[in-house]
């Protein structure tokens, strides 16, 4: 298992980071949230979580140890996989996710594209104690600027169709979410709305 990767961020996206570990480049599945947190870095450390399956060997990175346990306890709940664990992740805060699982809060669960009624409550159900027993949730990160070549509106459009949503769709929510948010938005706030229109 690899547990961590130490280097170069040789290309970093709201999605997905390349990490340059002594000459042998890792792609490395990010949330927006670990974006907000490592997109004014050129190097650093991402704590990882490696997924397996038949068809792929897939890398995921977080920026500090709370997100990486939320991730793996949302994997751990039965119809959460790790697009929609990311996609919660991109949605919301770590925080608001786990102040919302642990008092119940439903209704902002399922704001989240992907996850219904019967999702959210089976969240709380099995997360709760967990989360409970954990203590102090992580604070909210900070809005994020566009990349050097790209508009907010870019990178927030390869963003959305990084997490799986089709183009169309896409497009439609970030005409909703600049419209709501205003021409000059920071991607992380255009992508949020975005989510929330979806």
């Amino acid at each position: 298992m690899i547990a961590y990767l130490k280097g170069i961020f040789t290309v970093k996206t709201p999605t997905m980071v390349l990490v340059e570990v002594q000459g042998i480049g890792y792609e490395v599945n990010i949330s927006l949230h670990t974006y907000s947190r490592i997109q004014g870095l050129e190097q650093g450390t991402l704590l990882t979580c490696l997924l397996i399956r038949e068809d792929a060997h897939i890398l995921y990175g977080f920026s500090e140890q709370e997100e990486k346990d939320l991730f793996q306890h949302l994997i751990g709940v039965s119809g959460v996989g790790a697009a929609t664990a990311r996609m919660m992740l991109s949605s919301l805060p770590p925080s608001e996710i786990t102040r919302a699982i642990i008092q119940g809060n439903e209704p902002l669960l399922e704001r989240v594209k992907g996850i219904g009624k019967k999702t959210a409550q089976r969240l709380v159900l099995e997360l709760r104690d967990k989360l409970g027993k954990k203590g102090s949730p992580v604070l909210p990160g900070p809005d994020i600027p566009a990349s050097l070549h790209n508009t907010a509106q870019d990178d927030a459009l390869n963003a959305l169709l990084a997490l799986g949503i089709a183009r169309s769709a896409a497009e439609g929510a970030l005409r909703k979410a600049v419209q709501a948010e205003g021409e000059e938005a920071g991607v992380e706030n255009l992508i949020k709305r975005a989510l929330q229109v979806l």
